[in-house]
């Protein structure tokens, strides 16, 4: 970082530190309030299933892609999801072109693990023909403005795709050929694994950061809450939470999870 930046940095923090000592945050939130959730209508996509949503000034569009392939050997009953995120340069400029860096997998496996540790997409029902055939899921994540909070954006985004998306039913002919129908069938969705992210300034907790708050937090960690209210993923992206914090923020999930699961299924 050049001594410029530094500056600017130390200069935020200071800001954003002296905000949150005295009960208040940069856009006038409380400490435990979601941004506003939009959710674009209309059509943006060749996907099967799609959505794009604004959560404050961070955007970001999701599309469902199918197809058919074999399954991973060790699980041969269920079908393949394939999660994979861009941050595109229109972003933020600090996003370069280029395949998918480690921030980019990192917040791909967010969402991913998620969705897979609550079981929230039945497996099991992408089998075509059982070790041979199964419906492969491409879940293709796109960042178009960063604000702050991809992980709980994009979490919402793939969910709300993911409901929406329509597939073509496929069957094999006793032949062996794959004929592609032209009914299509609806993703079973058998929960929501809502992502919700805090960082932690000084020894306050704050839900749903946005981007200045990110770059000068003490720490930050993601949990998802399934619809039992467990918490069925964690990631600590930096920094340290005592066990008091950790519980402090998936008790706030939990009482947030209504809201925004009815948001999710308002938009399916």
């Amino acid at each position: 970082m050049f001594e410029s930046e530094m500056l600017t940095h130390n200069l935020l923090k200071e800001y954003v530190k002296d905000l949150v000592s005295k009960g208040q945050r940069i856009d006038g939130r409380g400490f435990q309030d979601y941004r506003p959730i939009e959710v674009k209508e209309g059509t943006f996509t060749k996907a099967e299933g799609e959505a794009w949503i604004k959560l404050g000034n961070t955007q970001v569009l999701v599309g469902v892609k199918a197809d058919v392939g074999e399954p991973f050997p060790d699980t041969p009953d269920k079908g393949v999801l394939v999660s994979n995120t861009e941050l595109l340069p229109l972003a933020s400029p600090t996003f370069e072109p280029g395949p998918p860096n480690e921030n980019a997998i990192e917040v791909a496996r967010v969402v991913d693990r998620a969705i897979r540790s609550a079981d929230a997409v039945d497996m099991s029902s992408l089998v075509i023909v059982e070790g041979k055939l199964v419906y492969m899921l491409f879940l293709d994540m796109y960042v178009l403005d960063y604000d702050g909070n991809l992980e709980d954006a994009l979490t919402i985004a793939s969910l709300i795709a993911l409901g929406r998306a329509e597939i073509p039913k496929v069957e094999v002919k006793e032949d062996g050929e794959i004929e592609v129908k032209e009914e299509k069938w609806r993703v079973n969705l058998k929960d929501l694994p809502i992502n919700f992210t805090f960082v932690k300034i000084g020894d306050q907790l704050l839900l749903d950061p946005v981007l200045e708050e990110e770059q000068v937090s003490d720490a930050a960690i993601t949990l998802a809450i399934d619809k039992e209210g467990r918490v069925c993923s964690i990631q600590k992206r930096h920094g340290k939470f005592t066990m008091e914090e950790i519980l402090n923020a998936a008790s706030i999930a939990r009482s947030k999870w209504p809201e925004i699961a009815g948001r999710v299924r308002e938009a399916i």
